[in-house]
C-alpha cells in the first residue's frame, strides 16, 4: 500500500482515469460493432438502413485526439470502414 499522501493520490487519480479510459473505449468499440454489423446487414438486405460512416469516424477521431488509440490506428480503421461503406452505397 501507499505511504505517501502523494502516492495515495496517484492512486486515486489513476483509478479515476482507468475507469474514463475504459468507458471510452467500450463505446468506441460498440461504435465500430454497430457500424459493422449495419453494413453487413446492408450488403445482404438492400432494404436495411444505411451504415452511419460520419459518426463512427468522428468516434475514431476523438479516441485518437484523446489518446485512446494511435493517430495512424485511427486512420487505417477509418480507412477501412470508409471501403465498406463505398460498397454498400454502390449497391
Amino acid at each position: 500500500m501507499a505511504n505517501t499522501a502523494q502516492a495515495r493520490k496517484r492512486i486515486r487519480q489513476n483509478n479515476k482515469t482507468r475507469a474514463r479510459k475504459s468507458a471510452q473505449k467500450s463505446s468506441m468499440r460498440t461504435a465500430l460493432k454497430a457500424f459493422k454489423a449495419s453494413a453487413a446487414q446492408c450488403l445482404k438486405n438492400s432494404s436495411a438502413e444505411k451504415p452511419n460512416f460520419s459518426h463512427v469516424q468522428s468516434v475514431l477521431d476523438k479516441s485518437a485526439s484523446k489518446g485512446l488509440i494511435h493517430k495512424g490506428t485511427a486512420q487505417r480503421l477509418v480507412s477501412r470502414l470508409n471501403k465498406k461503406a463505398q460498397q454498400v452505397n454502390s449497391k
